[in-house]
C-alpha cells in the first residue's frame, strides 16, 4: 500500500504537498539510519506505516491545538509528521539521545518547517523555564512510560482544558482500565481511542486525558 492508501484506510487526509514532504522525511530517516542507528525499523514500507502513519493517527488532535509539546521525541515521531501535516501548528519536540534530536533539526532545515523546535535535554528541566510550563494546549508522548509516571512529567506543561495523549499498544488498554477510576477521582477526563494499523494490523491504544 503506498501511504496516501494506509493513510486513506483510517480515515485520515493530507495535502499533496504534505505526502511528499512525509516521503521526503521517510527518505531522510532511511538514510540517515544507515549510520547513526536512529531506529530498529528499516524497510521503508515499515518506516511508511509504524512512522509516518501511526504518527498520524494523532491528526484529529492536532488539527484542534495551536501549540504541541512532544515528550521523548526519539527521531521526531509523531512530531514531524503531526508539523507537516499541520504548517500552523508550532511544535516543541524533546529529547535526551543528541543524534535523533540531530536527526530533526537536519529535517526541519532540509523541509524548511518553521515552528519546530527540537531541544535536546531531559524534559523535567522544562517544566520551570518560562515559555514552557502551562504553555501547551497539546502533549504527546509514544511509548514513552507508564501512564503515571507521564503525568508525572508532562502534567506541569498543559495549558488549562488542555490534553495529553499517550501513545501505546495494546497493552495501554489495560493501563486505561486500571487507572481509569483513580484518576477520575483526581480530576481528569479520561478517553481511550482504539485502532489498527492498514498494514501490519498493529493494535493501538490512544489514551486522552484532559483535567
Amino acid at each position: 500500500m503506498t501511504l496516501t492508501e494506509m493513510l486513506f484506510d483510517l480515515n485520515i487526509r493530507v495535502t499533496a504537498e504534505a505526502t511528499a514532504l512525509l516521503e521526503q522525511l521517510a527518505d531522510e530517516l532511511l538514510r540517515w539510519n544507515r549510520s547513526r542507528n536512529l531506529t530498529a525499523i528499516t524497510a521503508r514500507a515499515e518506516v511508511m506505516e509504524k512512522h509516518l502513519v501511526d504518527s498520524l493517527t494523532l491528526l484529529p488532535f492536532a488539527r484542534q491545538a495551536e501549540r504541541l509539546l512532544d515528550v521523548g521525541s526519539g527521531a521526531g515521531f509523531p512530531a514531524l509528521p503531526l508539523k507537516i501535516a499541520c504548517p500552523e501548528l508550532d511544535v516543541v519536540a524533546v529529547d535526551a539521545v543528541g543524534k535523533k534530536i540531530d536527526f530533526q533539526r537536519h529535517v526541519t532545515r532540509a523541509l524548511k518547517l518553521e515552528g519546530f523546535t527540537a531541544l535536546h535535554g531531559r524534559v523535567e528541566i522544562l517544566q520551570e523555564q518560562s515559555g514552557y510550563r502551562a504553555g501547551f494546549d497539546l502533549v504527546t508522548a509514544r511509548a514513552l512510560c507508564g501512564l503515571t509516571e507521564l503525568l508525572r512529567l508532562t502534567e506541569p506543561f498543559l495549558a488549562p482544558g488542555g490534553r495529553l495523549v499517550a501513545m501505546k499498544g495494546p497493552e495501554g488498554c489495560q493501563e486505561y482500565a486500571a487507572l481509569y477510576a483513580p484518576l477520575q477521582r483526581e480530576g481528569w477526563t479520561l478517553a481511550l481511542h482504539k485502532l489498527c494499523l492498514p498494514v501490519s494490523k498493529a493494535e493501538r491504544c490512544l489514551i486522552e486525558l484532559r483535567r
